[in-house]
């Protein structure tokens, strides 16, 4: 019987690079795979670039900038919470739906939250 024994623990620089490395594939594979994220980031692209061209303060373009990329962040724990659910219930399950239903709940509020600041963005700069 082989013991699988853990590779010795990264440290410094090393762990750091890695570390990116790990991410990177994370969202390579969110891009791939994840229809939801891959859309979003066709959302949030453009309006990035929007917040950037646009006369908003220096703040509120990094204001708007930080929102897109929490309603990434949101969707990738998202889609995070439904394949650790999907593995551990392939079957229906009351209590899997909700926590499938809880996640998207909170990628709807990401939304609600990105939608504000553009909202106030928008009428502080041009209707104020």
């Amino acid at each position: 019987m082989t013991e699988n024994k853990n590779p010795a623990p990264r440290k410094g620089a090393d762990r750091v690079w890695h570390a990116l490395l790990y991410s990177l594939s994370g969202i390579r594979h969110a891009f791939k795979r994840e229809a939801a994220f891959k859309e979003e980031v066709y959302l949030l692209v453009p309006l990035s670039i929007a917040a950037l061209a646009l006369p908003f303060a220096l703040l509120t373009k990094a204001l708007l900038i930080s929102v897109h990329l929490f309603v990434l962040i949101v969707e990738l724990l998202n889609s995070t919470i439904e394949s650790a659910v999907d593995k551990a219930s392939p079957e229906f399950s009351t209590l899997a739906k909700q926590a499938k239903d809880m996640g998207s709940a909170a990628v709807f509020l990401s939304f609600l939250i990105l939608v504000t600041f553009w909202i106030y963005a928008l009428a502080a700069t041009f209707f104020d």
